[in-house]
């Protein structure tokens, strides 16, 4: 069983846990950690040293992917979905400047609600926290089809792979029009989403819904794995794990390691993911065996280390 871990992400701010990794010796550490703790890929998004803001500035990437590959061998994931107040071309860059054995690809779309953290967090240290926030009622987090196939062709071409996130069952419909047409090869990496306002809710019938819709888009030639917002982490985690799925847990999809209690890491989130996994008699994947089964084309063929 792959376990990714998303480590700082785009969506929360630095005002509202003092452990969300923001510099570049921070999210390099967060992921080393994760990676040490049984993560076999990491997914990540750069920040902002000064104020925490998201960036897709390749040269911030540049600050920490190298240390991360010299440190672990972990598969390294590079986000395209980046902001979603940024450019297709800006949020694009990152993986096509360092050709990374896979990249994050939302298939469509969507209403993307922030706004109701601001019912939780109500004093930030930096002025663009709240605006984007509170913005967010008003947002639209573009993937066109024809963004898809722009990202497809810009990054597949290079052997990168694509952790496809799909946000509802439309998402999939989508990643099978791209697979008839060729511009996806097998296996897919299907991460489903839940608990987002705008996506797919975090009942348990949406979780088994979105699997059972994947296996008859897909059959056997696909990794199904989840991720679940916020308080969801972990019950949705375990219920994927339970049939048979993969899971994604990290700072970037839950502040949270209890009720009322922020993660002090993302290692202690991929640990309790772990504890869920190893419970259930079942392995984690290294991240050798994770290249296998998602057929990636090796860390020696990305442009990381460069």
């Amino acid at each position: 069983m792959i376990i990714t871990c998303a480590v700082t992400g785009a969506i929360h701010t630095p005002s509202m846990s003092p452990h969300l990794p923001v510099t570049p010796s921070e999210i390099a550490e967060a992921a080393i950690g994760a990676a040490q703790a049984g993560a076999a890929i990491v997914h990540l998004h750069a920040r902002q040293p000064e104020d925490g803001r998201p960036s897709q500035d390749p040269a911030l990437f540049r600050r920490f992917l190298p240390a991360i590959a010299e440190q672990s061998d972990v598969v390294i994931n590079i986000t395209t979905g980046g902001s979603p107040v940024q450019t297709l071309e800006e949020r694009l860059e990152p993986a096509r400047v360092f050709q990374p054995e896979l990249a994050s690809l939302n298939m469509g779309s969507m209403n993307f609600g922030l706004f109701e953290m601001l019912n939780r967090f109500k004093e930030f240290q930096h002025d663009w926290e709240e605006p984007y926030l509170r913005n967010s009622d008003d947002l639209v987090f573009r993937n066109s089809f024809r963004d898809i196939e722009h990202i497809l062709r810009s990054c597949g071409d290079a052997g990168t792979r694509f952790e496809l996130e799909c946000y509802d069952t439309s998402h999939l419909y989508t990643a099978a029009y791209f697979l008839d047409r060729g511009l996806l090869p097998k296996p897919l990496f299907i991460q489903s989403v839940f608990g987002l306002r705008g996506g797919a809710g975090p009942h348990y019938e949406d979780v088994i819904m979105m699997r059972r819709t994947a296996d008859r888009l897909f059959g056997h030639d696909y990794q199904w794995s989840v991720l679940g917002a916020g308080r969801n982490q972990m019950p949705i985690a375990t219920l994927s794990a339970a049939i048979g799925g993969n899971v994604r847990v990290g700072i970037e999809d839950s502040l949270w390691d209890g009720p009322g209690r922020l993660a002090r890491s993302n290692a202690d989130q991929v640990t309790r993911i772990r504890q869920v996994i190893e419970a259930l008699s079942l392995e984690i994947a290294t991240p050798a065996e994770a290249r296998e089964l998602l057929q990636l084309k090796g860390a020696a063929n990305t442009r990381i280390s460069a």
